[in-house]
This record gives structure tokens, sequence and C-alpha cells, in this order.
């Protein structure tokens, strides 16, 4: 159950952030492969004087971050980075306009179903991928 956050300046068509967020999912679904129905994300927006972007980005610098289970491979995050870059970049983005932050937890760390510890949930997918 990755939990998905975009952020970016202010002023991203409606259409584009739709797009984001459904290229994020699908590369989760596609390359950690968790069930289609988990999706938890955000889409912030900055005012421009409080998001700076980097030298040499453009105005539709994103940075999105992902807050997973602890447990997939190297490959397997290698393959997700260049997937949400792939899917962004169909939607009109530049690949240099993505960073991509992932940040893993144990499941202990998760209060899940009512308050349940993560490891102690049967999840219904393999998180080792």
């Amino acid at each position: 159950m990755p939990l998905v956050t975009i952020e970016a300046r202010r002023g991203v068509p409606p259409d584009l952030k739709r797009g984001m967020l459904d290229a994020v999912h699908e590369a989760l679904v596609d390359c950690f492969r968790i069930p289609d129905h988990d999706r938890t994300q955000r889409f912030v927006e900055h005012e421009p004087e409080n998001f700076e972007i980097p030298p040499g980005r453009g105005p539709r610098y994103a940075l999105v971050t992902i807050v997973a289970f602890a447990g997939r491979s190297l490959d397997a995050k290698r393959v997700l980075y260049k997937t949400i870059v792939d899917r962004f970049e169909a939607l009109g983005m530049s690949r240099l306009d993505v960073l991509i932050l992932l940040q893993e937890e144990p499941r202990e760390n998760w209060g899940l179903r009512g308050g349940v510890a993560g490891c102690d949930v049967d999840l219904g997918f393999e998180v080792k991928v």
C-alpha cells in the first residue's frame, strides 16, 4: 500500500495532474505488483516562491515521493523509476523534470486495517518482487 505524493508548482493543468497520478499508480501496479485497488495518492501544489527548481529544469518539475513497505529488489526499483519517467514523458514532461524518492518502511511501522501492525496483516500480495 504505497503512499504517493507528487509535488509541483501551482498551475499544473487538471488533466496533467490526473495523468501523473495515474502514471505513478500504474507503474506501481506493474513494477511492484500492488493490487490495482490499493491507491492512496496526493497531488500537492506550491506557490512558485515556495518550491525552488534546480537549475536547468523546467516549470513542470515534479517531486514524486513514494513511501512503501521495505522488501523490493533493486531491479524492481530500477524498473519502477524508469517506468514512471517514461510515463511522465508520454504526458509531455521532460525526463529531467522528474525526481523520484522512494522511502521504505518496515511493515511493523505501519498501522493498518483498524490499527493492526502491518507485519501481522495478510496483505494478499507479495512484497518481495
